[in-house]
């Protein structure tokens, strides 16, 4: 099933009529932002990029995105991973998706390796309901 890529907002941003399920995709929770405000559906922290991955990333973020681009590849074909962007998928066979992040920086994040790897994903996803 072709699915329609994902919508991408920041938390910090109101939520839209538009917006369908909003999934954050962060592995910890927004600072300063009230789960009402957020209003976050799903957290699917699975999805999101290791803690050492995280944290090796933060140390030198200008000169390792490429680095934490391949790693982060590599993390989405682990078990856990895989079964996180399962449940992604089958909320985007479900209806409209928006991936909802805290980062300043969304090009610079996981969120577009995530939105890739979605699509890529989605022509071999196949929902058994």
């Amino acid at each position: 099933m072709t699915h329609e890529a994902p919508r991408v907002r920041r938390v910090y941003e109101p939520a839209g009529p538009s917006d369908g399920t909003r999934v954050l995709v962060d592995r910890l929770w927004p600072r300063g932002v009230s789960k009402e405000r957020a209003a976050v559906d799903v957290w699917l922290k699975d999805v999101t990029p290791s803690t050492e991955l995280r944290d090796w990333y933060h140390q030198d973020p200008d000169n390792r995105y490429d680095g934490f681009t391949e790693r982060y590849r590599t993390e989405l074909g682990d078990p856990a991973h895989t079964a996180a962007v399962g449940e992604l998928l089958d909320l985007m066979d479900q209806g409209t998706v928006t991936l909802v992040t805290a980062v300043k920086e969304i090009d610079r994040s996981q969120v577009p390796v995530l939105v890739d790897h979605l699509r890529h994903r989605s022509g071999k996803h196949e929902n058994p309901s």
